[in-house]
């Protein structure tokens, strides 16, 4: 359903009155400069590759779910689209960047058509990459769009509920001071680094609002999934996801009331 909401969502923004590439430039560097940070923390808590893709994924994701629920919240139905944007902005990011993680640590030589093929079979990917050629030709045919925009409407509330039935509270009290740093890099230093960027590269109030707000989710709950079957630190990550949304309880609210004032 997510990509299917992204792909309409998408389909809808007129991409000539988006400053993409100055939005691409702000996520993209704030996502290399997140990454780079986090592989600097997992090597000063001595942490192995398991380890080590657990934290840059705590360190660098987001939740869509949550991103989008907040985009249309405080922006209206208009901020959906440009949030389907910068959420297809972010898993390209994201997606290549984990893709070199998982596979740097491994005895496995790197092939670029196996990294590009990886990259481009993501399903968030791909949704927003026909949701971009929509857009490229003025939209979605008539009657394909009540059909997406239905599926769509479907995505947000089963993935919050989602979202809440995966935390593990009990998994807390695995590795709390890796967790306490790895959670100030996500929720406070990524969304600010966003945030300086986006008004260095000029761009306006509400982009700079859903981009910021985006990068400041906890991590995404699908990253516990991709750690067990890629071989993470599953336990690492089930405990960062659990600490990383109780503590978005308080600082997302705080970022969005900075934002707007």
């Amino acid at each position: 359903l997510l990509p299917t909401l992204l792909c309409h969502s998408i389909s809808r923004v007129s991409l000539g009155g988006l400053p993409v590439g100055r939005l691409a430039a702000a996520i993209w560097t704030t996502l290399l400069l997140a990454t780079g940070s986090a592989l600097l923390i997992a090597r000063l808590f001595r942490r192995g590759h398991a380890a080590t893709t657990s934290i840059v994924q705590g360190g660098i994701r987001f939740n869509n779910y949550m991103a989008l629920a907040i985009a249309v919240g405080l922006y209206g139905a208009g901020g959906l689209g440009s949030a389907g944007v910068v959420a297809g902005l972010i898993v390209t990011g994201v997606q290549t960047i984990l893709t070199f993680v998982f596979v740097l640590g491994r005895e496995e030589k790197l092939s670029p058509g196996r990294i590009l093929v990886r990259v481009i079979l993501n399903p968030l990917l791909l949704g927003c990459l026909v949701g971009f050629g929509f857009a490229a030709i003025g939209g979605m045919p008539p009657g394909l769009d009540p059909f997406a925009r239905t599926l769509g409407a479907a995505a947000l509330a089963i993935g919050l509920l989602c979202v809440g039935a995966g935390l593990q509270v009990s998994a807390l009290r695995e590795e709390t001071p890796l967790q306490v740093v790895v959670g100030l890099q996500k929720l406070l230093l990524v969304p600010a680094v966003t945030l300086l960027l986006c008004r260095l590269l000029g761009l306006d109030e509400t982009i700079t609002g859903i981009c910021v707000l985006s990068l400041a989710t906890p991590t995404a709950t699908s990253a516990y999934v991709q750690a067990r079957t890629e071989g993470g630190d599953a336990r690492l990550m089930a405990s960062t996801i659990t600490l990383q949304h109780l503590a978005g309880i308080v600082t997302l609210p705080v970022w969005a009331l900075a934002l707007r004032g």
